[in-house]
């Protein structure tokens, strides 16, 4: 082998095996900075006609050769290439594939023949002829470009572009056809004059995005057509006019990356036929974080009527918030504030929108120490909370601002017999102030303390199979005390009773009511694990009241002196599935709440189904019982084929709720995506509606990537 440097017009370095003596005096004073040449044979003719053969290799700038032999001619300062021939840039994204090649002594300008382009691995252009001009420019004669394997089994791919001319620019990453005819399966469907699209490289093109094709039971069949307009490196806007028969719709995006955070807003602006004024939306979120572990969130959410979000599918939210935040988390301490406005979309709630919390402000701080008299972790906090309301009315009118603190203290001490014992306490005080509620004074106190000891006693057994059991029976007692009247109970109306707050001294989600009087709470857990793969828990608990407490609704399964039932448990078969049931069990057997799910996940199935049952409760804005099923099944049928389905049933109502079909074919150079949904369930506002989409996605433009792995030449 031998390397030579090719000096002034790139070729000379011969290398270590050869001397520069052996050369003609004017090649061997030039200097040596150019090129870099590796091949089996070098030699230099009379002429000064340098010659290489057999693996031959140019290194020039960014660009490399590898050819059969190569001749150059000092005189001319050209390069004869014989192949096979690759040309190609230092990471492989621009490959050019030729049988013969004319090309300058830099690789900058000159001709390939019978060649194929080759982008980022992903896109490829097969022409009769290539031209080089300046290293920036590729020009390419009746091309065929296509991103599907084309082999002997299926010649035809499934989708190319034939065009007279293609030009690459390779510093803007654009490729332009002149006279681009599109064709599917080998049929002409499309034919443009003029057709712009982004290499592959490039992840952020300006320009139109892939049409979406929509059709709807309330909007007819329209199509979206999106265009896309970066803004500099870290920001970008997205038009997308949307056009049916029933609507003149436009859709925003806009998105900016910062150093510590990002925003991102959408929103519509439509003229239909569904109502007589124009209809908007604007959502909008931003996430910023800073030292000291500080983050700073934001969220709008703003309609201009109850239905838009619905009728276009843009979100099925009932309730919008509009919030910002500010949170710190640090080892031993948690700080967070919120401000929030809250719209209800929800058909019942109309007409008493302005009885509903509309702005509502909290903060809180908590810090966790171990206090080292009588040991432990223990913590104290502070609170504030306040809610607005629209309405002047009395009672339902009511605005409230609440001011708390705490403090909480828990020890564990575990004895040799592997009983363990807990104690816990806890203090909380909160003073209010109310402004129209008859109810209330308009400033009131309230102290309420808690204190339990719990024991447990976890009993672990080992069978000669290898299966482990472990059983653990726990109880505790617990004493609530209160001084001073309960202030209104704006953030603890809703109480899940659960295997998780099954012994916690409040079940309460908020701060606004606490358990009264004394306690008990019976419960346990058993935990099976075999090797094979499979385990087994259970979970049953249930609390004894001193007194009747009235702060619990019936929904809650805690009302009464004594709980319903806990009764949960999973099973993990090992194969992917796993099913896992929660319940509130009466006397008498019958449910008052209850969820039950199953999983199961494998290769090519998936699975998903959910039952949830809740008793009625006029408390709770539920004036009939709910029980629905959901069921989400995903399953690859083939290598190309995904289907996937979703199904919500209302045995209440007797019908469906809502349901959607969808399908997707995927290969290495396409992806098309059909979905149908259909939502059942209607209103005075809402109308049952059907909605069908279609897109298609070619891979091999701009950041779209390979769409898969999978290639048509596999089977």
């Amino acid at each position: 082998m031998f390397r030579s440097r090719l000096p002034a017009l790139p070729v000379l370095t011969a290398a270590a095996f050869i001397s520069t003596a052996a050369l003609p005096q004017e090649l061997a004073t030039l200097p040596q900075e150019l090129a870099t040449l590796i091949a089996d044979t070098l030699s230099v003719s009379a002429d000064n006609t340098l010659i290489a053969e057999g693996d031959v290799e140019v290194f020039y700038g960014e660009t490399s050769l590898i050819a059969s032999r190569i001749t150059y001619d000092q005189k001319t300062g050209s390069l004869k290439v014989e192949g096979p021939i690759q040309l190609s840039d230092p990471q492989g994204r621009t490959v050019i594939l030729a049988s013969s090649a004319q090309l300058d002594a830099d690789l900058q300008n000159g001709i390939l023949r019978s060649a194929r382009l080759i982008l980022d691995q992903k896109l490829q252009l097969a022409a009769t002829e290539i031209s080089r001009v300046d290293g920036r420019y590729t020009q390419l004669y009746k091309t065929v470009a296509s991103a599907c394997k084309v082999c002997a089994n299926r010649p035809v791919p499934l989708w190319e572009i034939r065009s007279d001319k293609v030009i690459h620019d390779t510093l803007e990453r654009q490729l332009y056809f002149e006279g681009a005819q599109m064709r599917v399966m080998g049929v002409p469907v499309l034919y443009l004059p003029r057709l712009r699209m982004p290499d592959p490289t490039l992840k952020r093109s300006r320009g139109f995005l892939i049409p979406q094709l929509k059709s709807s039971s309330t909007l007819s069949t329209g199509i979206k057509i999106p265009y896309f307009q970066p803004l500099g490196d870290s920001a970008d806007l997205t038009f997308t006019p949307y056009i049916s028969a029933q609507t003149r719709t436009l859709e925003l995006r806009y998105r900016q990356a910062f150093i510590n955070g990002d925003i991102q807003f959408e929103g519509a602006y439509s003229n239909d036929d569904l109502v007589d004024t124009s209809r908007a939306y604007v959502f909008g979120t931003g996430n910023f974080g800073y030292q000291n572990g500080n983050q700073l969130n934001f969220n709008i959410a703003l309609t201009s009527d109850d239905t838009y979000l619905l009728d276009y599918g843009y979100s099925g939210n009932d309730r919008l918030s509009n919030s910002v935040a500010l949170t710190r988390t640090r080892d031993d301490q948690y700080f967070s504030a919120q401000l929030e406005t809250i719209r209800t979309l929800r058909d019942s709630d109309q007409g008493s929108s302005d009885e509903l919390a509309y702005l509502i402000g909290q903060a809180d701080y908590e810090k966790r120490f171990e206090p080292g008299l009588i040991g432990g972790q223990a913590g104290y906090r502070f609170s504030f909370q306040g809610l607005g309301r629209l309405s002047q009315d009395d009672e339902v009118g009511r605005d409230s601002l609440r001011f708390g603190a705490g403090l909480d203290w828990e020890r564990d001490w575990i004895f040799n017999t592997g009983l363990v014992l807990t104690a816990s306490a806890q203090i909380d005080a909160a003073n209010y102030s109310i402004n129209q509620d008859s109810n209330f004074d308009t400033n009131q106190s309230v102290v309420n303390g808690v204190g339990a000891v719990q024991l447990a006693w976890p009993w672990a057994k080992s069978t000669p199979t290898g299966v482990s059991h472990i059983i653990t029976p726990v109880v505790q007692l617990a004493w609530n005390g209160q001084a001073g009247p309960d202030g209104p109970d704006e953030d603890s109306v809703f109480v899940e009773f659960d295997e998780g707050n099954l012994f916690a001294l409040s079940r309460f989600p908020g701060g606004d009511r606490f358990e009264d009087g004394a306690r008990a709470t019976f419960g346990g857990s058993w935990n099976r694990y075999d090797p094979a793969g499979w385990s087994l828990g259970v979970t049953l608990g249930r609390v004894y009241y001193q007194d009747d407490s009235s702060s619990f609704f019936n929904a809650s399964g805690l009302d009464g002196t004594q709980s319903d039932w806990l009764v949960a448990g999973q099973v993990e078969f090992g194969n992917g599935s796993r099913l896992s049931s929660r319940n509130l069990v009466a006397d008498d057997f019958s449910l008052t709440k209850s969820e039950t799910r199953f999983d199961w996940a494998s290769d090519p199935f998936g699975l998903a189904s959910t039952y949830t049952y809740l008793v009625a409760d006029a408390d709770e804005e539920r004036d009939d019982d709910a029980s629905e099923l959901t069921l989400d099944v995903a399953w690859n049928f083939s290598s190309y084929w995904t289907s996937t389905a979703d199904w919500r049933y209302d045995f209440v109502a007797g019908r469906a709720a809502s349901a959607s079909i969808a399908a997707e074919f995927r290969n290495e150079c396409a992806t098309v995506n059909f979905s149908l949904s259909r939502r059942f369930t209607s209103s005075t506002s809402l109308e049952p509606t059907t909605d069908f989409g279609i897109t298609v996605s070619l891979a091999g433009f701009g950041g779209s990537g390979e769409a898969a792995p999978r290639k048509r030449c596999d089977n």
